[in-house]
């Protein structure tokens, strides 16, 4: 139980500090990704222009700028259905879960990294994603137990002044 309520104020703490395990991406790797793939469509290899690409869609999703990860996220998500290579698949639906949780929609990203942990059961980057992804459901329980408490105790303290 003590194990559980100190993962809770840690998962809390790193809420209102804003950090996660998951890596940031800055805006000139996404420009110098940008024109890495601007070179290879000029007559590269399809597998060059391919790497590219999943390097561009990377910094893309960890960008800090949601844009950014919303266009990372409309890449793979177009780029899927033509991949064959099941390690591709994996690393792709990593990259949008990825992008999903950055997103703060956590079922999508949730159910996606479960995908990889079928495809990939010991990869320590779907791991991780998915205890950051589970430490948000917990900070979201502890949230609205903390508002109903707060709503019951204000009526309780109104109903209280009535009498």
């Amino acid at each position: 139980m003590d194990a559980k309520i100190g993962k809770f104020f840690e998962s809390v703490g790193t809420f209102f500090t804003g950090g996660d395990s998951i890596p940031w991406c800055d805006s000139d790797i996404v420009v110098g990704c940008e024109r890495e793939v601007a070179e290879a469509e000029k007559g590269s290899t399809d597998e060059l222009k391919s790497e590219c690409l999943l390097r561009l869609s990377w910094a893309l999703v960890h960008s800090k700028r949601s844009e950014d990860v919303q266009r990372g996220i409309a890449m793979l998500e177009a780029s899927l259905p033509s991949t064959s290579s099941p390690l591709q698949m994996r690393e792709k639906m990593y990259l949008l879960a990825v992008g999903y949780y950055r997103s703060a929609d956590y079922s999508r990203s949730r159910h996606l990294v479960d995908r990889c942990l079928e495809i990939a059961p010991e990869w320590r980057q779907a791991i991780t994603l998915k205890k950051s992804i589970e430490d948000h459901g917990v900070i979201g329980i502890g949230i609205a137990a903390t508002a109903v408490g707060l709503v019951a105790g204000g009526l309780a303290a109104a109903l209280s002044r009535k009498k």
